[in-house]
């Protein structure tokens, strides 16, 4: 095998790692599902590192969401890592929201929260379901810019800020047409457009099930 030839493989193997990986997002979504009622935390960790560079390949587009969106991940990782196998108090989302609720620790000063910072990373889930979704029905020469704005402010707007969602919504001016934006994004079009509704299928069945267990615990309305 030539030199050349080994360049070639290697950088198609990098542009791989980098890029955002719809079937592996949607394969670890599903598999995140525990039973009828839980979410595994590794595996929806793993699925957000995948959003994450979503956000990192559309550049400063995204910086109004991306830079907290690192910072939440790590938080979780942390407090994953804390776990002993005979607690497992982080191991899925009921543990967790149960633990921090019975031990009182929602209201403990100078404690880091899990389900405080899980519940931004839903809003934050909610807004990418949702302009994922209503990219997939444009055409490629159409413009995203507005299913971006409709999508910001119907989820994760809500909770920002007068000057974080002006910034958001000024920094969407600068969004790709849909055809631009899955080139930037994905290596193989053809293949991304393929598995991009059974990865929204799986993306709103987490949700949902995030959703209910918020729900479930009156949690919500978390500071």
């Amino acid at each position: 095998m030539s030199g050349t030839e080994v360049v070639v493989q290697n950088n198609a193997t990098m542009d791989m790692a980098n890029c955002f990986d719809i079937a592996k997002v949607s394969s670890l979504f599903e598999s995140s599902l525990l039973e009828e009622d839980d979410v595994q935390l590794d595996a929806y960790l793993a699925a957000y590192e995948e959003i994450m560079k979503f956000f990192q390949l559309m550049g400063s587009v995204f910086s109004f969401v991306s830079s907290d969106v690192r910072t939440k991940i790590d938080i979780l990782y942390g407090l994953r890592a804390s776990d002993t196998e005979e607690q497992g108090h982080f191991e899925t989302f009921k543990t967790m929201l149960e633990y921090e609720k019975e031990e009182q620790l929602l209201k403990q000063k100078g404690y880091v929260s899990g389900s405080r910072t899980l519940l931004r990373l839903h809003r934050g889930l909610d807004f990418v379901y949702e302009f994922l979704n209503r990219v997939q029905a444009l055409a490629d020469n159409q413009k995203t810019v507005d299913v971006c704005k409709a999508a910001y402010d119907e989820t994760l707007g809500k909770h920002h800020s007068f000057l974080i969602r002006k910034g958001a919504r000024l920094a969407m001016y600068a969004m790709p047409t849909r055809g631009e934006l899955l080139k930037r994004v994905c290596t193989d079009v053809e293949l991304a457009e393929r598995n991009l509704p059974t990865m929204l299928q799986q993306m709103r069945a987490n949700y949902d099930r995030t959703e209910q267990l918020y729900t479930l615990h009156e949690l919500h309305s978390l500071p």
